[in-house]
């Protein structure tokens, strides 16, 4: 019987202390970084999928990327965020990070399971299990884009977003193995790019 990876342990965890994630938040205010965190804890949530779209791609023999479905998709948010009064290219840039953090996370994947043990638990089906998840929380992430918004010009953003972040994966003991993607995820939500150190 195999046990749970890290990351799977990791990723239940976050999708444990995520409940308050969809509680309307107040308005952003200087030193109030509740919006940066629920950001955080919603592309942790979207990251934590990577895995059984990974393991459904495996089993499928199914290229990692899908550049009909990520254009798509980029189109949707676009469209999606002007709605939202969201800047589309932000938003646009956002998605596309969380696309690539999410095939980051993919391909390192794949890389383990060719070289070991594949995975031995059935995939969950993609077009009814896991899309439909990840499509909930493009909404919800547009909607806390719409919220972080305000803090993206502001002069100390990539240090804020970096702090947010650091306690967020104190508070979670997110997998360093995925530290990367997390951070990559979140490489646009400052107009100057980056996340403190790593702009």
């Amino acid at each position: 019987m195999n046990r749970p990876s890290r990351f799977a342990a990791s990723c239940a965890l976050a999708l444990a202390t995520t409940s308050f994630v969809f509680t309307p938040a107040p308005a952003f205010a200087d030193g109030d970084d509740t919006a940066l965190t629920n950001l955080i804890a919603l592309a942790s949530q979207r990251l934590a999928l990577a895995e059984p779209v990974a393991r459904w791609k495996w089993a499928h023999h199914q290229s990692i990327t899908d550049t009909p479905r990520e254009n798509a998709l980029l189109a949707d948010v676009e469209k999606r965020a002007a709605a939202a009064n969201v800047d589309p290219a932000f938003a646009r840039a956002f998605f596309q990070d969380q696309i690539d953090a999410s095939k980051d996370v993919q391909s390192a994947l794949f890389a383990t399971w060719r070289s070991g043990q594949p995975p031995q638990e059935p995939a969950p089906d993609l077009a009814t299990s896991t899309r439909p998840q990840l499509d909930k929380l493009t909404q919800s992430l547009i909607a806390s884009l719409a919220r972080v918004q305000p803090l993206r010009a502001s002069d100390n953003c990539p240090t804020r977003v970096a702090q947010a972040l650091t306690n967020w994966k104190s508070l979670t003991r997110y997998d360093s193995t995925r530290s990367s993607a997390l951070t990559r995820a979140l490489g646009h939500v400052c107009e100057t790019g980056g996340v403190g150190a790593t702009g």
